[in-house]
C-alpha cells in the first residue's frame, strides 16, 4: 500500500474548526470537512494530549493496577498508564507513572510500539513501554487517584482478560505483546 497516495486521495481538508469545549485533559472541536467526492460533512474529534503505558514485568510477572473507571461504572485491572504533561518526553513520562501508581523504579526501560487509542474520534497517542530489573520504591498517587497494585502471571491475565476485568486496548496489548516475547524472545 502507499501511504503516501492513499492518505492524499481520502484526505479531508478542513474547511473550519470550532472548539466546543476545553477540560483539563481533552479539548472537543467540530471540524468541517470537504470530502474527496466534494461534498461537505462534519467530525467531531476530541483532541488528547497524548499517554504512555508500561508492561512492568517482575519475577515472570506482570504489574497491575485496579482501579475504578468511571465512565464504564465499574473496576478495571490495568497496567500503569498515564497522560503526558505538555512537553514531557514519553520516556520519562512511563518511568514516571509506574513508579507513582506501583512504587517500582525500573533500571531497564524500552519502546514496544505507539498506537492510536481510537482514531475514528480522537488523536490519543498511546506509547507502550517494557521495564524490567524492577526496583522497589514507594507509590505516589495523585490526589484523586485510588487504586491496588498487584503482580499477575500470564495465565492470570489471559483469564482476567475472559473475564473482562482486563477490557481496555492498551493492557490487552501488553498482555499480546508478552505472550509474544515469551514465545519468541522479541517485543
Amino acid at each position: 500500500m502507499e501511504n503516501d497516495n492513499k492518505r492524499h486521495k481520502f484526505e479531508e481538508v478542513t474547511i473550519k474548526s470550532e472548539t466546543i469545549y476545553q477540560g483539563n485533559i481533552i479539548t472537543l472541536q467540530v471540524d468541517h470537512v470537504k470530502l474527496p467526492n466534494g461534498n461537505t460533512a462534519t467530525r467531531e474529534i476530541v483532541k488528547h494530549p497524548g499517554a504512555v503505558a508500561v508492561l512492568a514485568l517482575t519475577d515472570d510477572k506482570m504489574l497491575v493496577v485496579e482501579q475504578y473507571r468511571k465512565p464504564l461504572e465499574k473496576s478495571q485491572v490495568e497496567i500503569p498508564a498515564g497522560k503526558l504533561e505538555p512537553g514531557e518526553d514519553p520516556l520519562e513520562a512511563a518511568k514516571r507513572e509506574l513508579e507513582e501508581e506501583t512504587g517500582y523504579t525500573c533500571n531497564t526501560i524500552r519502546h514496544i510500539c505507539s498506537f492510536y487509542t481510537s482514531p475514528g474520534f480522537a488523536d490519543e497517542i498511546m506509547h507502550l513501554y517494557v521495564a524490567e530489573n524492577l526496583v522497589k520504591s514507594s507509590m505516589n498517587l495523585d490526589e484523586d487517584e485510588f487504586l491496588e497494585c498487584e503482580a499477575i502471571t500470564l495465565e492470570q491475565a489471559q483469564q482476567y482478560i475472559r473475564k473482562q476485568r482486563i477490557s481496555d486496548a492498551k493492557t490487552i496489548t501488553a498482555v499480546y505483546a508478552w505472550q509474544v516475547y515469551k514465545l519468541t524472545g522479541k517485543f
